[in-house]
C-alpha cells in the first residue's frame, strides 16, 4: 500500500512532466518501429481510454468537469493516428500486425474481409455524418449562443451581488465558470473538426493498407491473389475496427457532453427522472404492446413481455407520485428573503431596472446580510412594509439590498428611484446609544449625528452597552437604527413610491364591492393619474390612504364645484380630519397647537401665486426668515416640555403655509380648521407673530 501511495503521489507531483512525455513518445510511436506485442499493449491502452471517457461524460454532472476534453480529444486522435501508422507499418512489412488487429479481424468479421468492410463502412458513416457532424453542429451553435448570451449573465451575477445574494468571492467563482464554459464550447467547435478528419483519415489508411497490402503480398511474398485478399482484407479490416471503434466511443461521448444541458445532475439521472417520469405515459406503451402482440404474425412473447414491464413501470411511477404528494409540505412565501440564483438569472431584465427603493451598503456591513444578522433583517424589513401599508395605506413593493464597494466601509444610503434620499453609517458589533436628556453621554466611543432625526449620538462597543443601559441611556443595535431610518425615509417620501399602476390595481380589488362609487369617478370625474397626484398630496404630509373609497367619495362630491386639484385635496383632508389629527393628540385627548397671527395670514392670503408647484405665498425673505424662526423657537419650547405641537392655519391658507416651513421643518404638521373635529380639546401652547420677533 506504501508503495502504491508513493505511485501516486509522484503522478500527481509530476503529472505535467508525465503529460508531456506521453505526447513525445505519441510522436516516437510514429517514426519508431514498434514490435507487435507493444502495439497490443497500446492497442489496449487506446480502447480503455476511449471507455474511460465515455463513462466519465456519462457520469458527469457539468460540462465543467471535464473542461479538457477538447485538449483531451486532440491528444486521443493523435495517438490513435500514431497507432494507424504503427499498424501500418507491421502489416505492410511483416503481413501482421499482432493479436489484437488479428482478432477483431477475425472474431468481430468471423473470418470474412467483406463483412468486415461492410461493418468499418457502417461506423464510418456513422461517426461521420451522424454523430460528429452533429456534435460539431451543436458545439458551433452553442458556442455563438454561449457568447451572446454572455453580458446577461455576467449581469445577472452583478445584480446577484449587489442585491447581498451571493459574496464576492462566489460572484468570482461564477464568473469564472461562465467564462470557462464559453471557452469549453468554442475549444469544442473546433475540436470537432479533428475527429471529423479522423474519420477521413481512418478511410484513407485503411485504403492504403488493402491496396498496398495486395500489392506486396503478390509481388513480395510471392501470395496468390486470393490469399492476399484474404490475409491483407482481414488485417485492414481489423486494424480500421481497433482504431475506429475507440473513435466511435469518443466520438459519442463528445456528442453526450456537448448535448447536455447543464443540470447538476448525471445524465443517467436525467434520463431516468425524464423518461420515466409520467405513469400515463407508461400505460399507454403498454396498452400499445399489448395490441401488437396480438397481431397475427407479431412476436406475442417479445410484445407482451417488454409491455408488462411498462405497465408493471407505470403502477410503480405513480405509486411513487401518491407518496410524494402526502410527503410535500407547502412551504409559505416569504418575502425579502433571496432568490435562487436560477430565478435571478431568468430575470435579466429586473437586474437593469431602476428599483422603486433600494438600500446600498459599504463592504464593512455586509455582514449584517451574513446567515446570522440577514434572517432577522429582511424579517424587520418585511414587517416595515406590512406597517406601512396598515398606517398609510401605502403598498411598498420588495425594497432591494445591495453592496457598493465605492462606500466608505460602515456607510450605508437609501435611495428612491436610483436617487439617494438619505445616508448613515452602522458599526454591526456596536450598538448606539443617545442620552434622553440631551446631556453627553459619559462612555468611550465614537460621538455621531443620529441618521433619522439629526439628534446627538455615539456608537460603543458591546462591552459598554450594559453600562449605558444602567445610566438610562438609549441603546440601538445596528440592524434597528437601519430599519428605524428606512421606515421614517418611506413616511416622508411615500408619495414618491405611489404610482399610477399600483393605485389602478387597488382600484380592480376594490371594484368588486364599491364598483358604484369607482366607476361613477374613475374616469368619468378623475383620471387614474390625477387621483395618483392627489394620493400623493396627501401622502406628501403622512395622510394615510388606506380608506380610498371615502377619498373617492369626497371627490365625486366636491369636483363638481371645485376643479383645482390643490383645493380639492383640502376637502378630502377636511373628510379625513379624525384620521388626520388622531395621530397628534396627547395621552390626554387634547391637541397641542401653534397659531398664526391674523396679520401672516392676511399677508399668505393676500401674495398667493399659483406656479407650476402649485400655489405658493411670494412673500419677503426676511419676513419668511422672521416666520421659521418664530415656527423654531415655539417649537423648542414644546420640545423641551416634551409636548409634540402641529401649527393650525385657515383653511385658505393651509398649503401655501405647508410649503413654507415644510423644508426646514419636514416632521411639523400643519393642519386646517376645518380638519379639527369639534370634540377636540384644542390647547395653544404658542403663537407666530412677527411683532414679537
Amino acid at each position: 500500500m506504501d508503495i502504491l501511495k508513493r505511485i501516486q503521489k509522484y503522478i500527481t507531483s509530476n503529472s505535467d512532466l508525465l503529460i508531456a512525455s506521453t505526447i513525445l513518445m505519441v510522436i516516437f510511436v510514429i517514426i519508431l518501429p514498434i514490435p507487435e506485442f507493444l502495439l497490443d499493449i497500446l492497442l489496449a491502452i487506446n480502447i480503455s481510454l476511449a471507455i474511460l471517457i465515455l463513462l466519465l461524460t456519462v457520469f458527469s454532472k457539468h460540462v465543467l468537469e471535464l473542461s479538457i476534453f477538447p485538449s483531451l480529444l486532440l491528444i486521443t486522435t493523435l495517438f490513435r493516428l500514431s497507432l494507424n501508422v504503427s499498424s501500418t507499418k507491421l502489416i505492410l512489412a511483416t503481413g501482421s500486425a499482432g493479436q489484437v488487429i488479428n482478432a477483431f479481424g477475425n472474431f468481430v468479421t468471423r473470418g470474412d474481409y467483406i463483412v468486415g468492410a461492410i461493418v468499418f463502412i457502417i461506423i464510418i458513416i456513422v461517426q461521420f455524418l451522424v454523430i460528429t457532424n452533429g456534435a460539431g453542429r451543436v458545439a458551433e451553435v452553442t458556442a455563438r449562443f454561449t457568447l451572446d448570451a454572455m453580458p446577461g449573465k455576467q449581469m445577472s451575477i452583478d445584480a446577484d451581488l449587489g442585491a447581498g445574494l451571493i459574496s464576492e468571492e462566489e460572484a468570482v467563482s461564477r464568473r469564472t465558470m461562465l467564462q470557462q464554459e464559453a471557452e469549453f464550447y468554442g475549444a469544442m467547435d473546433g475540436a470537432s473538426k479533428f475527429v471529423k478528419g479522423d474519420a477521413i483519415a481512418g478511410i484513407i489508411i485503411v485504403l492504403i493498407n488493402f491496396i498496398a497490402g495486395l500489392v506486396i503480398g503478390m509481388v513480395r511474398f510471392n501470395l496468390g491473389a486470393d490469399a492476399a485478399i484474404n490475409q491483407y482484407g482481414i488485417l485492414t479490416i481489423g486494424d480500421g475496427l481497433v482504431s475506429q471503434i475507440p473513435a466511435l466511443l469518443i466520438s459519442v461521448s463528445s456528442g453526450i457532453l456537448i448535448t447536455k444541458v447543464n443540470t447538476n445532475t448525471a445524465i443517467g439521472e436525467d434520463m431516468t427522472a425524464q423518461l420515466f417520469s409520467s405513469s400515463r405515459v407508461m400505460y399507454m406503451v403498454a396498452a400499445t404492446l399489448g395490441v401488437m402482440a396480438v397481431i397475427p404474425g407479431m412476436p406475442t412473447v417479445a410484445f407482451a413481455s417488454i409491455g408488462l414491464v411498462a405497465g408493471v413501470a407505470g403502477y410503480l411511477i405513480n405509486e411513487s407520485d401518491k407518496n410524494q404528494m402526502v410527503l410535500q409540505e407547502e412551504v409559505p412565501e416569504i418575502e425579502d428573503i433571496a432568490p435562487t440564483p436560477e430565478q435571478t438569472q431568468a430575470k435579466v431584465v429586473e437586474s437593469v431596472r431602476v428599483e422603486p427603493l433600494e438600500i446600498e451598503i459599504g463592504l464593512g456591513l455586509i455582514s449584517l446580510t451574513s446567515t446570522k444578522n440577514s434572517e432577522d433583517l429582511f424579517e424587520r424589513i418585511v414587517t416595515v412594509r406590512k406597517q406601512i401599508a396598515s398606517e398609510l395605506g401605502l403598498i411598498i413593493k420588495p425594497i432591494r439590498l445591495k453592496d457598493n464597494m465605492y462606500l466608505e466601509q460602515n456607510t450605508y444610503i437609501i435611495k428612491i428611484h436610483g436617487d439617494k434620499v438619505s445616508e448613515g453609517q452602522l458599526y454591526p458589533n456596536e450598538y448606539l446609544v443617545m442620552n434622553p436628556n440631551g446631556n453627553d453621554i459619559s462612555l468611550p466611543g465614537r460621538n455621531v449625528v443620529e441618521p433619522v432625526f439629526g439628534l446627538d449620538a455615539m456608537w460603543i462597543s458591546n462591552n459598554s452597552k450594559s453600562n449605558a443601559e444602567s445610566m438610562g441611556y438609549t441603546v440601538i443595535d445596528a440592524v434597528t437604527v437601519l430599519i428605524t431610518h428606512l421606515k421614517e425615509i418611506i413616511k416622508l417620501h411615500g408619495h414618491q413610491l405611489l404610482t399610477a399602476q399600483e393605485v389602478s390595481m387597488v382600484l380592480e380589488v376594490l371594484k368588486e364591492d364599491n364598483d358604484v362609487i369607482i366607476n361613477e369617478v374613475i374616469p368619468n370625474t378623475i383620471t387614474v393619474s390625477l387621483f395618483t397626484k392627489l394620493l400623493k398630496n396627501l401622502l406628501r404630509e403622512g395622510v394615510p390612504i388606506n380608506n380610498i373609497i371615502k377619498i373617492l367619495e369626497t371627490v365625486a362630491e366636491n369636483s363638481r364645484v371645485v376643479q383645482d386639484l390643490e383645493t380639492l385635496t383640502e376637502f378630502v383632508r377636511a373628510a379625513l380630519s379624525r384620521t388626520i389629527v388622531s395621530k397628534y393628540l396627547t395621552s390626554q385627548g387634547s391637541l397641542n397647537v401653534i397659531t398664526l397671527n391674523h396679520t401672516i395670514e392676511k399677508m399668505i392670503a393676500d401674495n398667493a401665486q399659483k406656479t407650476f408647484l402649485g400655489t405658493i405665498a411670494m412673500i419677503a425673505p426676511d419676513v419668511n426668515t422672521a416666520i421659521l424662526q418664530q415656527v423654531q423657537q415655539i417649537s423648542e419650547r414644546a420640545a423641551i416640555l416634551q409636548e409634540e405641537a402641529v401649527i393650525v392655519t385657515s383653511p385658505q391658507i393651509r398649503s401655501m403655509f405647508k410649503k413654507i416651513v415644510e423644508i426646514p421643518f419636514p416632521h411639523l404638521a400643519v393642519l386646517s380648521l376645518n380638519e379639527i373635529p369639534n370634540d377636540v380639546n384644542i390647547n395653544v401652547i404658542g403663537m407666530v407673530n412677527l411683532n414679537d420677533s
